[in-house]
């Protein structure tokens, strides 16, 4: 249970320090933000208790005392920290001076006079990939691929099928189910979901304040519809239970802005490449967790039951390989998108650089027919932006797996199981 299994974040961090006066590492509870942060840390402020939190308010700056780099952890749930940090730096401008972790935005964002720009440089941090937990070998590397452009190793895979990949899309990447048996894990996940529901000792105003019974029924709704195109006004029908609950959209948008704010669901936006036609981009974001593992939770799902509907199944296991993705292609300073225009051509995952090189990714659970029907995808998605947008050619072209195999087809599809790829 004590031993740290090193994130991808870290050399990040490690980046900004030496660029930037303060960063801002913010994520979902329980992904390892503090026990990640504490790494470059000399000295460490914990707002924990009530009583530090009301001698910090009387007293914000006392939260900056200490031997630098000087971490301030759940900084958000003293906002006047944040001003005390920019006047500090403004001061005495130096590099690497803190560390602020956050796992939600200040319930009042009022408090915060300024953005911190070109002070403070927030970092989003993600629970574990399944390279980050142990569970991929690794043997594919996404930033390699952008590189060579071509799969440098083949695998049959055999170690790992759809029953692992089941478990592990309801475990999620919390490090301490990660790091528990595997008889305990999915009960340790469980026990942080429901947690998130008591708030007698909850810090965070934007869950204490509100029903849970709302939160409960839109997370549901989330996902019954998770890795979908779905409406806003889909998802709000769909937590109205039919009629049984009353809610109307101001309610849900203030609802659904505290779930973004306290970092448990995340959108992804679609990809709007230039194409010379009249061809119109969709731009609906597809919804999505932070983790899997919440959606998992959020409809008591269990890893049988994904088993038991393979087309769930599918849904939730895209959710999990986006995860994975964000992860990887903030390693690579990328960002991750999703593709459909009014023709109705798709793509799950659109990989994008800085440099304007991209990738396109197709996510299946396997089997030769669902392999086969991603790749007629991405064939037709590389013809029509060759002939109709400005975009250069993808660098690589790839099958995001469950399980099977690790091999490149004849026409230049790789074929990668989940549990082979690092960033």
């Amino acid at each position: 249970m004590g031993e740290y299994f090193e994130r991808y974040i870290e050399q990040i961090i490690a980046n900004k320090m030496k660029s930037s006066g303060a960063v801002l590492v913010a994520g979902p509870k329980f992904c390892g933000k503090t026990t990640t942060s504490i790494r470059f840390a000399k000295s460490v402020y914990r707002i924990n208790t009530k009583n530090v939190v009301d001698i910090t308010k009387f007293n914000p700056k006392i939260a900056l005392v200490g031997e630098r780099p000087h971490l301030i952890d759940e900084w958000q749930k003293v906002p006047d920290i944040w001003n005390c940090v920019k006047e500090d730096l403004d001061i005495d401008y130096q590099f690497g001076k803190f560390i602020l972790t956050g796992s939600s935005t200040p319930a009042d964002k009022t408090r915060i006079q300024h953005s911190g720009a070109g002070r403070i440089v927030p970092l989003k941090m993600y629970p574990m990939s399944l390279y980050e937990s142990h569970d991929s070998k690794g043997l594919v590397s996404l930033s390699r691929l952008f590189e060579t452009k071509r799969l440098e190793a083949v695998d049959p895979n055999q170690d790992f099928d759809l029953e692992d990949a089941a478990y592990l899309v309801c475990r999620g990447g919390w490090p301490l189910s990660v790091k528990a048996s595997k008889d305990v894990s999915l009960e340790v996940t469980k026990n942080y979901y429901e947690g998130l529901f008591y708030y007698d000792d909850n810090d965070n105003p934007s869950f204490r304040n509100k029903n849970p019974e709302i939160f409960k029924a839109i997370l549901k709704s989330y996902a019954r519809n998770i890795s979908t195109e779905a409406a806003l006004t889909t998802i709000i029908g769909d937590a109205r239970g039919g009629g049984e609950r009353e809610m109307d959209e101001k309610t849900f948008r203030e609802y659904w802005i505290a779930l973004k704010d306290l970092y448990m669901i995340e959108d992804m936006e679609a990809w709007n490449p230039n194409i010379r036609s009249k061809t119109a981009i969709v731009a609906t974001p597809t919804r999505h967790f932070f983790d899997p593992s919440l959606a998992c939770c959020a409809l008591g799902i269990s890893p049988q039951n994904l088993m038991n509907d393979l087309n769930s199944f599918g849904f939730f296991f895209e959710d999990m390989a986006v995860r994975d993705l964000r992860v990887y292609m903030s390693k690579n300073n990328g960002v991750l998108r999703h593709y459909r225009d009014n023709a109705g051509l798709e793509c799950d995952a659109i990989l994008h650089l800085p440099n304007g090189k991209w990738a396109a990714i197709e996510i299946k659970l396997g089997g030769e027919k669902f392999i086969e029907e991603g790749a007629k995808k991405l064939t037709v998605l590389k013809k029509k932006l060759a002939e109709k947008s400005d975009e250069p050619a993808p660098e690589f072209m790839m099958i995001l797996t469950a399980f099977g195999s690790l091999y490149q087809r004849q026409d230049g599809i790789m074929v990668v199981p989940i549990n082979t790829l690092k960033a």
